[in-house]
């Protein structure tokens, strides 16, 4: 009743974009069937870009969505206001701040207050508009993908078969949240899936290994669902973690974002010896997963994303000639199901191009499906750097890089070249006390590659700068790099 008399006070009608922009931890759940155990654990907050960065970002998706209201809480109230002045904003929490913005309400006290006597029916329906997320846009500017509410069924009823295949486990089941529920893989999994499964989810407002590892512990989490830049922390880290933190209660690492090397995955299995690793593949165009590996025994063909999902069709596509290929050729992944998006928000050529006529999603990743039906992810179709007309994939050079024991971190981008076209370069991070040099890191490598593949240029930086997902941002790497001369 408080929430129709919310709706109505607001003049909210159906279709209207509303924009949530917290952190993760909600004070209550409303839309799910039942009340579920949601723990919340406060955090330190930190970011991947600089917040110039973060404002732009804003102000393009509010100008984009046009949402009718925002909800946010008071920490992130400056950041809404700053991005649009007259978007009316609900906070969700209690702290009474000074408001910067024009019409701020508290969800807290619309919801004491008694519903209107009047009520007006909506109908919704499953192909209706439920979520507008904005893609990562690591190569290029993010794009609105509209997901509907039969998109979210699918991909729940995939979360639910894959977790129900334990055989009396449900709600036993203590997931770590590691991960923003602006993201596909936070709604699809934490606020959706596994809530309905009957999971217990401890949630972390932001990542610290150490906030984590004491929530492993403190909670009996089974599971961590995490991304890779996680995982390779906890693998560098090993020794530390093992000797001051309690992991006894977790038994799987649910891994997604980006695809793992032979090397992490190996040097995880060594220093966590039981504690299962499974990986997964997905879009925010895909509503989630699309492909996963659900042993430890599909997890050990290194390299793969799995299988694909029970209710997904997949094919490897030539990108040149449009004819699908057979096993082990690689191409194109093309996805059929019933999680594919609607499309892109406002945005019918770029949905035309990715969405063809028969409702196949071109991922455009790189890959290709062994003769077992496992996905390998090359890389992606749009990152392959050019030359000489020779195509380097730069996930295959980056995966070199992390086998040298001084190098925990690395990112490898195509540098324009007049006479070549591109050629890759490699944004390296050192291990702490390593000389390690430029012409040292370029000639590990050309040791292991054909010529063409050489890295020809390397810069040492601090941390690479990546999505919360996990996915390197090339374009922040290519920007910096062709405007600086001195990199």
């Amino acid at each position: 009743m408080a929430r129709r008399g919310i709706r109505r006070r607001l003049s909210l009608r159906h279709g209207d974009p509303q924009g949530p922009r917290r952190p993760p931890p909600l004070p209550e759940l409303h839309p799910l069937p039942r009340r579920l155990p949601l723990r919340d654990v406060p955090r330190r907050r930190h970011h991947h870009h600089e917040p110039s960065q973060h404002r732009r970002r804003d102000r393009q998706q509010i100008k984009d969505s046009n949402p009718v209201l925002a909800f946010t809480t008071s920490q992130l109230l400056p950041k809404i206001a700053a991005a649009s002045e007259k978007l009316p904003i609900v906070l969700m929490d209690e702290e009474r701040v000074d408001s910067p913005a024009g019409e701020v309400r508290r969800l807290a006290e619309m919801m004491k207050r008694e519903p209107s006597g009047t009520r007006v029916a909506e109908r919704v329906d499953q192909d209706d508009t439920a979520t507008l997320l904005y893609s990562s846009g690591t190569t290029g500017m993010s794009k609105g993908v509209v997901s509907s509410h039969r998109n979210l069924i699918a991909m729940v009823q995939t979360v639910v078969n894959r977790f129900g295949s334990d055989a009396g486990s449900q709600g036993e089941q203590r997931f770590i949240c590691t991960v923003p529920m602006f993201h596909i893989y936070g709604l699809a999994a934490f606020a959706t899936g596994l809530l309905a499964y009957g999971s217990t989810i401890v949630v972390l407002s932001k990542f610290e290994m150490g906030e984590m590892m004491s929530a492993i512990g403190k909670y009996r989490a089974t599971y961590l669902p995490l991304v890779p830049p996680i995982l390779v922390a906890m693998v560098n880290g090993a020794e530390q973690i093992n000797a001051k933190y309690d992991l006894s209660s977790l038994h799987t690492v649910l891994c997604g974002g980006a695809p793992l090397s032979k090397e992490v995955t190996e040097g995880f299995m060594d220093k966590y010896p039981t504690v299962k690793i499974l990986q997964g593949y997905g879009l925010t165009e895909s509503t989630g997963i699309g492909a996963s590996t659900d042993t430890v025994e599909e997890s050990r063909r290194y390299g793969t994303a799995g299988k694909l999902s029970a209710s997904m069709e997949g094919r490897i596509v030539d990108p040149v000639t449009g004819k699908v290929l057979g096993p082990n050729r690689t191409g194109e992944l093309w996805l059929k199901g019933p999680s594919i998006m609607k499309g892109y928000f406002s945005n019918e050529e770029a949905t035309s191009s990715t969405i063809d006529s028969e409702g196949w999603l071109r991922t455009g990743d790189l890959c290709y499906i062994d003769e077992d039906g496992f996905i390998f992810v090359v890389d992606r179709l749009k990152e392959l750097i050019k030359y000489k007309g020779y195509q380097v994939p730069p996930a295959e050079l980056e995966a070199l890089l992390l086998t040298h024991p001084e190098i925990p971190d690395a990112a490898v981008i195509p540098f324009p070249d007049r006479e070549v076209g591109q050629f890759p370069m490699a944004y390296v991070v050192r291990k702490a006390g390593s000389s390690l040099s430029e012409k040292s890191v370029m000639e590990f490598v050309a040791k292991q590659v054909a010529p063409y593949k050489r890295v020809r240029k390397v810069a040492f930086v601090s941390s690479i700068p990546k999505n919360p997902s996990g996915k390197i941002l090339r374009k922040d790497l290519i920007k910096l790099a062709t405007s600086n001369s001195r990199v």
